[in-house]
Formats: structure tokens, sequence, C-alpha cells
């Protein structure tokens, strides 16, 4: 039976990543060497990280001044790392979720923090508004999409200050204004690669402006100067991200990805929205089109196993919702077809024409 995989992450990749991955963990480039044991300073995985740089930069439209560094630690050391490099006296952060609330924590190690606005009153449901951003602060820090509670911002905030975000669930999937950010970070786990490696969009005139010293791995500029070669990097993930990043080039870019990617949502959301059984948990002008969170009305709730247990017959996995929230929720990055969005909607509707 053919899997329809909707985990949050690790997540789906293309059929063409791991095909290729695959191929490479038995011969590399020919070499005769799988991926698993190649010298990272050899010529044939140099090419890697070259070709894998310069794609992310023209897939995104990266200006100059900007380095592409692919590092270990997940998003959870860059929660870290932003303010051990940035944050000189003051740092403005959106609490929008679990993993902005993560970074909030570890920023208030190394200054003074300005929590500007939260949605966390309503069990982060919604993307706050209206709220001002310190003309002063050394940057503001914002986690564009929330996958536990399914919410996203998909836009670049217009404000005085200079823009860091965390956007390991949702990058490659809409244009960014890249000049407005010191730092973009993402774990790769939910649009690029597997687990292991996380990418940094990193602009240098950002660094050296605090007092404090920075342990060299943890000091962008180490990476910079060493070209993501400063330790052995994890190797199988870049790969694979190289995989993933011609995929995405080969499909048109970055604008066809968020065609798909809005296509997709919006066929799911209708079907919840017209459903009597199923309700969204979001605001609807806050409705991420990565992670579509959605639970049972309360009088059918008994029913949410009954329906986990109807969906996986039909080979569809991975839609439990988080232990934090409950219900349900389906991850549709880009490398989901929207075939199997169709197959999860039909089983919600005969699911509930069943009962």
């Amino acid at each position: 039976m053919k899997k329809h995989n909707f985990y949050a992450g690790p997540s789906i990749l293309s059929q063409y990543t791991i095909k290729n991955t695959a191929e490479a963990v038995l011969d590399f480039a020919g070499t005769g060497l799988s991926i698993l044991e190649i010298s990272h300073r050899s010529k044939e995985f140099q090419a890697v990280i070259d070709e894998a740089s310069a794609l992310v930069k023209e897939l995104l439209e990266i200006p100059e001044g900007y380095h592409v560094l692919f590092l270990g630690g997940g998003a959870s050391m860059q929660f870290c790392m932003v303010p051990f490099n940035l944050l000189a006296k003051k740092a403005a952060y959106l609490d929008t979720g679990t993993w902005s609330s993560k970074a909030i924590k570890e920023a208030k190690l190394f200054g003074e923090v300005d929590v500007v606005a939260s949605s966390k009153d309503k069990n982060y449901t919604y993307i706050p508004k209206g709220y001002t951003v310190p003309d002063d602060v050394d940057y503001f820090h914002i986690t564009t999409n929330n996958t536990i509670y399914g919410t996203e911002m998909r836009f670049d905030p217009d404000v005085k200050a200079r823009l860091v975000a965390d956007m390991s669930s949702d990058i490659f999937s809409r244009p960014i204004d890249v000049s407005k950010y010191d730092i973009i970070y993402a774990g790769a786990q939910k649009n690029l690669a597997p687990a292991g490696v996380t990418i940094a969009i990193v602009r240098e005139a950002a660094l050296g402006k605090v007092a404090r010293a920075i342990p060299t791995m943890l000091n962008y500029q180490t990476h910079i100067d060493k070209g993501s070669m400063f330790n052995t990097p994890p190797c199988l993930p870049i790969y694979s991200a190289l995989q993933t990043l011609r995929y995405y080039k080969d499909l048109g870019g970055i604008k066809e990805l968020e065609r798909r990617d809005i296509e997709k949502a919006a066929r799911l959301y209708e079907a919840i929205d017209e459903s009597k059984i199923f309700v969204g948990t979001t605001e609807k002008d806050a409705r991420s089109i990565m992670n579509v969170c959605f639970v049972m009305r309360p009088e059918y709730a008994e029913l949410e196993k009954d329906f986990i247990t109807f969906a996986t017959e039909r080979g569809i996995v991975g839609i439990k919702g988080h232990r934090s929230v409950g219900g349900f929720r389906a991850s549709i990055y880009n490398a989901m077809p929207i075939e199997s969005v169709e197959v999860l909607i039909t089983a919600m509707k005969d699911f509930e024409y069943k009962i």
C-alpha cells in the first residue's frame, strides 16, 4: 500500500532526493566510495557544498554580503547562537509558539529581551498584530511558521529593526526579502533534507559588534571563514539538501513551490471548513500552509482515535496532532504531492459519511 506521509518532521522528502541520496550511499560521484565514508575535504564533496550554497542563493535571490552556512545542532542551537553573536544590549522577540518561547529563553541569557507581543493567551492560535518594535534593539526575532499550532507569517515584517528569523518549517515556500534580515536559519528536516544539518544565512556586516568572547564553534565568523568546514560537516544531510535544491530549481523555483503549497492548503482547509465533524484550530488569517491543524468538533471528540485508525488503513501516516494540542496535524511541506492531500480529504469525507 502506498504511504502518505504527513509527519511534521523528520518529514516527507521528494523521491528525487531519496533516490539520488540512496545511490550516493552506494557510490558517491563515481568515486567508488559511499557518501557515508567520503572525506569532507575531498574535491567531490567540496563541489557539493559549493553547489548547494549557490542554489540557496539563487532560489532565495540572496544579495551580496550574505553567506550560506551548513551547521550542526539544529535550530535549537541557533536559539543561543543568534544572541551570542548579535545581542549587544537588547533584542525584540515575537512569541508565537513553543519554538519562539524556547528562543526567548535562550536570548535572556545574553541581554535584555523585549517580548513585543504574544499569542499565548489563546494557546498560540493567532499571530499578534499592532505591536511596536523599538528602534533601538539589536534585532527583531520571529518564528515564521509554528508547526505545533499551525500558524504562519507569510510576510517579512516592515519594521526599522534588523530581522532574524527561524524559518525551519517554511523556508523555500515563499519569496523572501533577504535584505531585511541579519540571519535566517532553518533546520533541514521539514523542507530540505534528513535531520542533521541546519542552514544559516548570515549577513557578515552584522557580526563583530558584541563585546563578549564567543566560543569558536558558536561564532558565525568561524564558519564563514572556513566555508562550513571548520569541523566535519554532516555530509549525508548536506548531499540530500543539494538534491532537494536541484529538485526545487527544476520545478520552477520558489514561486512555483508557493503556488503548489497554497493550492494544497486551500483544498484541505476547504474540506475542514465544509465538514460537519472537523474544525480548524487557528484563526483563518493566520493559517499555515505547511502544517494544517484541526480537531473533531466537541460532540464528536471521542471519535478521534477511530479516525486515526480509519486513515491509517488508507496508508495515511503522521496526522496525529502534537501532544500539547491534540487533534490532527497534516504537514504538507514542499515535497507533499497534492494527490496525497486528496487521499486525506477523501478519507475525512468518507469517515464523516460513515458515522
